[in-house]
């Protein structure tokens, strides 16, 4: 199951949480105003090759040595957890104890969005985030239930699941990704 993930709510983060105008993502995308804010808003989506230009912009790098211990923490949590760029949903670090239902290591999904293997409730909880306030302040938590994905390259199982942003060294928003507890069968 492919979905597509929704950029104008992130470019909007992006650019308060960073200081930046519309007028200047605009004139760095070489598109109008209007277009930045119809994206920003919902209103559009941008064509398919806008979208990966957005999203080269506004992705999270958690590469630096300033990130290097944020992803060591995760790297050998015994928790079953992941940091992804809270933007993108681009696969930063990930735990033993999460990639053990992948069908590759962690190595095969770094820098690549997990947004397809999203689960009905991930996509849910993704929709109503700007009703809560996610892309106003940059510190924000959310635990919820998921269902199954249905995927075995990255499965996503019954669970109480806890989303925690993170601020990165390069100035974007990590999202730290933990299942607290499995939903029984």
């Amino acid at each position: 199951m492919l979905h597509d993930l929704p950029v104008g709510r992130a470019l909007r983060r992006f650019r308060v949480l960073n200081g930046i105008k519309q007028g200047h993502v605009a004139e760095h995308l070489a598109v109008t105003q209007a277009s930045v804010s119809r994206w920003e808003s919902g209103m559009h989506e941008p064509e398919p090759a806008m979208r990966e230009r957005i999203l080269a912009m506004i992705a999270a790098n958690a590469g630096n040595d300033a990130d290097a211990a944020l992803k060591r923490l995760i790297e050998t949590s015994s928790a079953p957890v992941h940091l992804v760029c809270d933007a993108t949903h681009r696969l930063l670090a990930a735990s033993p104890a999460r990639t053990q239902g992948w069908g590759s290591s962690a190595d095969a999904f770094l820098n690549r969005s997990l947004w397809a293997f999203a689960s009905p409730e991930i996509i849910a909880a993704e929709e109503s985030l700007a009703d809560r306030g996610w892309y106003d302040r940059p510190f924000q938590r959310l635990e919820f239930h998921t269902g199954h994905n249905g995927s075995a390259v990255v499965a996503v199982l019954p669970s109480l699941m806890r989303w925690e942003t993170v601020p990165l060294a390069d100035g974007r928003i990590g999202r730290i990704t933990t299942t607290i507890a499995s939903d029984p069968v």
